[in-house]
């Protein structure tokens, strides 16, 4: 967009009894966790939305990481979270589970195996508050928490029925580019192709890009697209984020970490591999990831729903061939 206007924590062993923690211990911070991964990621020249594709132990097809009981893709820093230990286990598939649904799907975690510590954003209204905005006769104000649950890879279960250990399988190549064009003009975005810059212009509400042949590798033309719609899905009659902030500043550097990561997650949808930014872009959100445990958290709750609008194009138009 130019100025036109931690490792995560590693959950219970199936099989055996956690060690107690001492009292009065504090909790290790779930924020500080994904935070510190994710900085150790970008200072060794990395970004761990696209790393889990660009590893020799990476088996796994693109896509996004998915429930094998609901079908129910994961969202947000959970994303970031299982892409990461797809690829540092070397797993095939994607799909993950509770040590609960893996029973209710008539198979077990194996002895031994360890999960992954994911989380679930809510909010809650505490009890002093209520009687506070009862007597103030105001709205109450609600506390914002995370949830920890462990999760586990299918592959690190017995018994399962045999299509849940199904890897999503990439896109073949050909059919890459003609799904990533259909997308983009399913979401009805002014696109202008020309100049040797990419940049969304939110006062006018149009997208600049380069011609495709303009790019060292064209399949980086299509990721530079979805960086840019995006961008695009910040306008007020989208998902309405804050886009006046100027180049260089920590909010501008925030949302350029929004509009990355729902290219990555837009991009590992449709079997396009992402690629990773300029050392520029990594060093500004280094500054901000290192000053903020949650900065991570907001940008990657604000691209999961910033691709989620993006692919409710591709899900519509696939409903109305369906339909004619």
């Amino acid at each position: 967009m130019e100025p036109r206007t931690a490792d995560a924590a590693t959950g219970g062993k199936a099989g055996c009894k956690g060690r107690s923690r001492a009292k009065g211990a504090e909790k290790p911070s779930l924020y500080d966790e994904v935070t510190a991964r994710v900085i150790t990621e970008l200072k060794a020249g990395r970004a761990p939305w696209v790393q889990p594709w660009g590893t020799p132990d990476a088996k796994a097809g693109l896509g996004l990481p998915k429930n094998a009981l609901t079908g129910r893709a994961y969202s947000g820093v959970n994303i970031l979270i299982l892409w990461h230990h797809v690829a540092r286990a070397g797993f095939a598939t994607q799909t993950w589970l509770t040590y609960r649904q893996a029973q209710e799907m008539g198979g077990h975690v194996m002895k031994g195996e360890r999960g992954v510590t994911a989380c679930h954003a809510d909010t809650f209204i505490p009890k002093a508050e209520r009687q506070r905005a009862a007597k103030d006769g105001n709205d109450p104000e609600r506390v914002p928490f995370l949830k920890r649950f462990t999760l586990f890879n299918v592959e690190q279960c017995e018994a399962l029925p045999e299509d849940a250990y199904q890897g999503a399988a990439p896109l073949p190549e050909a059919e890459v580019v003609p799904h990533a064009e259909r997308l983009i003009e399913a979401t009805g975005a002014d696109f202008r192709v020309g100049g040797t810059k990419a940049f969304y212009v939110p006062s006018q509400d149009f997208i600049r890009v380069p011609p495709q042949p303009g790019f060292f590798e064209q399949v980086n033309y299509y990721r530079t697209c979805f960086h840019e719609l995006g961008h695009w899905t910040g306008h007020d009659s989208r998902c309405a984020r804050d886009l006046s902030h100027f180049f260089g500043s920590k909010p501008y550097a925030r949302e350029e970490l929004v509009a990355e990561l729902a290219s990555a997650f837009v991009c590992a949808t449709l079997g396009i591999t992402p690629t990773v930014r300029h050392t520029d872009y990594i060093g500004s959100w280094l500054e901000v990831l290192k000053e903020d445990n949650r900065a991570i958290f907001r940008a990657a709750s604000h691209a999961s729903k910033a691709a989620d609008f993006i692919l409710a194009f591709r899900n519509a138009e696939t409903a109305a061939e369906a339909a004619a």
